[in-house]
């Protein structure tokens, strides 16, 4: 007979296969799951079987209210589960891809998460470029938050409140200082960008939840140099775009998919001045993406 006790907890550290539990008994644990099962989250509910009184196994995982993911044509990658919000993070040094703001943007916008871009560094001269470069969003209702986290992260300590927010970003753009600012007590490393490469330098290594106070907690996760979004259909990608969502429905063929039909309500908006050629373009290439992806699995 098992005499190990079942327990309640909250991943806060996943790297891996291993998962660090907050127990429902006030101890933390470092656990392990079943056979190669490791599709948990940071931010996950879960229960588990205590072994001794600091390890575990975790045998279930509770329903998520959201997950947020990314993905490409070989695999998955959880990133955090049952977050409200997800902090955007980008900077004028060094140079972040946009495409990787729309791709992070469309995944949060499936996953019914509310986003907030944070422009850090934003004293450098470079930022004004930044600015322009982030004002289409802000025209489409995205929070957009100015930040300077060597000098003050005051402006952002109340968009926190009451949140589970995930901090997501390319390396180098100052996530790391943003959660030292915040919590000094966290210790996170930060490491200064290599100039010569133009470039930031990984310093998150896996994903961590930190309580900020009795209702609020953020997730810090790794830097990416890619968000893709290959787990979205064609007509979820669709609706992930913000600003296709009004007009879909309205093409002149049901199953319009916006890339090069003729009728297409998204194309006449984007000839009109309504939607950013650049966005347009973003959709299309990852609509041909993952409609080459659903092809191969069908052979």
């Amino acid at each position: 007979m098992n005499s190990d006790p079942t327990l309640q907890g909250l991943i806060t550290a996943a790297y891996g296969r291993s998962f660090r539990v907050e127990c429902g008994d006030g101890g933390t644990r470092e656990c392990v799951t079943r056979g190669k099962r490791n599709d948990y989250a940071c931010g996950d509910e879960v229960s588990i079987t205590a072994q001794g009184s600091d390890q575990g196994v975790i045998t279930a995982c509770a329903p998520r209210r959201s997950l947020l993911y990314r993905s490409d044509q070989w695999k998955q990658k959880l990133i955090a589960a049952n977050v409200t919000q997800a902090v955007i993070v980008v900077a004028p040094l060094p140079s972040f891809d946009l495409e990787v703001v729309d791709c992070c943007l469309a995944a949060l916008v499936a996953a019914g998460i509310k986003p907030l871009i944070v422009l850090n560094k934003s004293d450098l001269p470079e930022s004004a470029k930044s600015l322009t470069a982030l004002t289409p969003y802000t025209a489409l209702g995205v929070q957009l938050l100015q930040l300077s986290a060597r000098d003050s992260v005051s402006a952002l300590t109340p968009r926190l409140a009451g949140e589970r927010s995930v901090l997501v970003g390319e390396s180098g753009m100052g996530k790391s200082t943003i959660l030292n600012s915040l919590l000094p007590q966290a210790e996170a490393h930060t490491q200064e960008v290599s100039a010569s490469l133009g470039t930031g330098k990984h310093t998150t290594t896996h994903a961590k939840l930190y309580h900020l106070d009795q209702r609020s907690e953020l997730i810090d996760t790794p830097g990416v140099q890619a968000f893709g979004v290959h787990h979205l259909g064609v007509e979820e990608l669709a609706a992930a775009f913000i600003e296709f969502r009004p007009l879909i429905g309205q093409c002149r063929f049901r199953d319009c998919r916006h890339l090069n039909e003729p009728g297409c309500a998204i194309a006449e908006a984007q000839a009109a001045g309504q939607i950013t050629p650049r966005r347009l373009a973003v959709y299309r290439r990852l609509a041909e993406m993952n409609l080459k992806n659903e092809r191969r699995s069908w052979e």
